[in-house]
């Protein structure tokens, strides 16, 4: 690498996780929170590219895993948002690289008026000098 050249530039790496399927007891019915069911989360991680080939510059995505898993199981939140938004500053809260996190969480709905493959919210955070801000 160029020494030079990091002086000069600011270069980000986006870390993406997709399709990651969690089970978790979140829904606006009480069926939904008791029985549980399978969700897909994708998260996409806005960091500072590293200037050394080595995992400790940067974050380790099966980490992030094991943080939206464990994450996905603290609590039971009713809407979707209110779960992706807890999850993308939880995510900014435990790996302190991550200037920006977007996270969006899917379900299957069956309908019997519609066909379609998925409900989804997503939501963004970023991080402040003072604290974070959504959007």
């Amino acid at each position: 690498m160029n020494p030079n050249a990091s002086r000069q530039t600011r270069v980000q790496t986006r870390i993406e996780i997709r399709g990651l399927q969690v089970f978790a007891h979140h829904g606006v019915h009480a069926y939904e929170r008791e029985r549980g069911r399978w969700f897909l989360v994708d998260a996409v991680l806005d960091v500072p590219a590293p200037e050394e080939d080595e995992l400790e510059r940067t974050v380790d995505y099966t980490d992030v895993i094991e943080a939206i898993c464990e994450l996905s199981g603290s609590h039971r939140f009713r809407l979707l948002e209110s779960w992706a938004r807890a999850l993308a500053e939880g995510l900014l809260a435990r790996f302190p690289q991550v200037e920006r996190a977007r996270v969006r969480v899917r379900k299957r709905l069956p309908s019997a008026r519609a066909a379609l493959r998925w409900v989804a919210a997503e939501v963004a955070v970023t991080r402040k000098d003072e604290g974070m801000e959504v959007g």
